[in-house]
């Protein structure tokens, strides 16, 4: 009985564990390859985020999605070259531990066994002031270490405009000129037809 009863349960078991193998392999499709899909274009906008174009990517966001509906827009902020960037970090930390010294009163001076400046003790004696100033002079330095007036602009991986090397934004049309001519060799991208020119 208990024999019966053990190999029925190993039946139920086997049963369960084929149906939901059956069911996962049902539920997985093949991928279709990359000629037999349709991939939507991708625009990426890489700005200087510091240099206020930020403002400037939501509008030719909204006039490209606007009478191209199908390419897919993204932005992100354009790192600055070489060592600035990570200067840049390291004036941020510095910052941050000068602030903390003088609104805890510890002297990173004496914790090197060196004599505390007269410019320290006004700083002690001015508490809030010095913070404030230590705050704005050092966003200023980062700010100019960052500050690349980048608006660099690819479609599909393919660099199509670059602010650096123009020196100055794309004009709408200009900008969909160059998506017309970039794009009439991969697909035939259909305006949007109630786009008001």
């Amino acid at each position: 009985m208990e024999s019966t009863n053990g190999r029925n349960l190993a039946l139920l078991v086997l049963c369960l564990c084929a149906c939901y193998a059956l069911a996962i392999e049902g539920g997985k499709e093949i991928p279709a390859t990359k000629f037999g899909q349709s991939v939507a274009p991708t625009m990426t906008f890489l700005y200087c985020y510091s240099c206020g174009y930020r403002k400037a990517f939501e509008d030719y966001v909204n006039i490209l999605g606007e009478k191209y509906p199908q390419i897919q827009i993204h932005g992100a902020n354009y790192d600055p070259p070489g060592m600035n960037y990570y200067l840049s970090k390291l004036i941020f930390a510095l910052k941050i531990i000068i602030i903390v010294s003088v609104v805890t009163s510890v002297s990173p001076f004496t914790c090197l066994g060196l004599n505390t400046p007269g410019w320290w003790n006004h700083l002690q004696g001015n508490k809030i002031y010095a913070c404030m100033m230590i705050f704005f002079l050092g966003n200023m330095i980062e700010g100019q270490l960052i500050s690349s007036g980048a608006f660099e602009i690819t479609l599909n991986d393919v660099p199509v405009w670059s602010k650096i090397q123009t020196g100055r934004f794309p004009a709408p049309e200009v900008l969909f000129q160059i998506i017309d001519n970039q794009l009439q060799f991969t697909e035939n991208v259909q305006e949007n037809p109630d786009f008001v020119k």
